[in-house]
């Protein structure tokens, strides 16, 4: 647990001054009943109090304790239900999908867990699909229609290329249609300036869409994956990516072409970390599917740094109340 405001934690030194403060008030007190000339009807009236006149101050004390600590701002990781409302699934559709290394085949394959990783949303969360090989395009728009889902994903057609910067910007333009996002109008080399009034927001802060991105090879056209990832980053959209087939490469055959795909790696750690996702390796058909499962669980039950001042304040609360039930029932006053 760490504290955004930690110097109020000084406040507590007040506590033990307190505490000396109720010892030497009932000493004090014990003075005074000694003048007290019938000792015998005293010792009867304060019969069956004892202890339990410690017990409310003790409460209050602890009460207290709380509130300087919610006063403090304190933060903890903590798991709680997450926030995000779309998810775009950008997905590799380029010839190289068509390799078997993952049964049946990597598109296959990557449909399937696709699916499954649907059904397992909830109905308020809508989720859209971009489709990416030489270019990318939006398969479908983001919705909550999961048939409508499914329906894109079989439509998948197998091209040429991949564009894995492309995938992004789309994905972007799909969040945020009024952004200025334009696949055509980002060169190869040199990253778009930023349209007028933007303020970049620190990476992974935004709290309603992620990306999940899923491609088998290296980017062989389009802009840069890297730049098209920082722009994510600057919006504060975090992209999930996931490598699919083998790190070693393989030999693809596609209309008539051979080619030898590799899994570049590296890159999708980069696009990862610089948007505050993470990577994934899918190796078999298996893997894939859990991978697709882990990140269902994380998108809607979400771990993250969260302030909880809130429950210690309320603890505060609880514990005077109860420190005054105790003491009305008790002495019939309150403390």
């Amino acid at each position: 647990m760490t504290f955004q405001w930690p110097e109020f934690l000084w406040l507590a030194a007040a506590l033990p001054l307190l505490a000396a403060l109720y010892v030497y008030l009932l000493r004090r007190r014990k003075k005074f009943a000694v003048r007290y000339s019938n000792l015998a009807l005293l010792k009867t009236a304060m019969a069956g109090a004892h202890w339990r006149r410690h017990v409310p101050p003790a409460i209050v004390l602890a009460a207290l304790a709380a509130l300087i600590v919610a006063i403090a701002r304190p933060s903890a990781v903590m798991t709680l239900p997450s926030q995000h409302e779309t998810v775009i699934l950008a997905m590799d559709v380029s010839g190289s999908m068509r390799a078997t290394d993952v049964e049946p085949n990597r598109l296959v394959a990557a449909q399937n867990a696709a699916k499954s990783f649907i059904a397992q949303q909830p109905d308020s969360m809508r989720i859209g699909i971009v489709a990416f090989a030489g270019t990318a395009t939006v398969a479908q728009a983001p919705t909550r229609n999961k048939e409508d889902l499914y329906t894109a994903i079989d439509r998948f057609q197998l091209q040429r290329a991949t564009a894995i910067g492309s995938a992004i910007i789309v994905s972007l333009a799909t969040l945020f249609p009024d952004g200025g996002y334009d696949v055509a109008s980002f060169s190869y080399e040199k990253k778009k300036p930023p349209p007028p009034n933007f303020k970049p927001v620190p990476p992974g802060s935004y709290g309603s869409a992620v990306i999940i991105l899923l491609t088998d090879g290296q980017r062989t056209t389009g802009p840069d994956s890297v730049q098209a990832a920082r722009l994510a980053a600057d919006r504060g959209v975090r992209i999930f990516t996931v490598g699919v087939g083998t790190i070693e490469g393989k030999v693809v055959g596609f209309d008539g072409w051979s080619m030898h795909v590799r899994l570049d790696e590296d890159t999708l750690r980069s696009i990862a970390d610089l948007t505050r996702g993470e990577y994934f390796y899918a190796g078999n058909a298996v893997d894939l599917k859990k991978i697709y499962q882990t990140m269902s669980t994380r998108l809607v039950m979400e771990t993250k740094k969260t302030e909880i001042g809130a429950f210690f304040a309320a603890a505060a609360a609880v514990l005077v109340l109860l420190a005054a039930l105790l003491s009305l029932a008790w002495f019939n006053r309150v403390l």
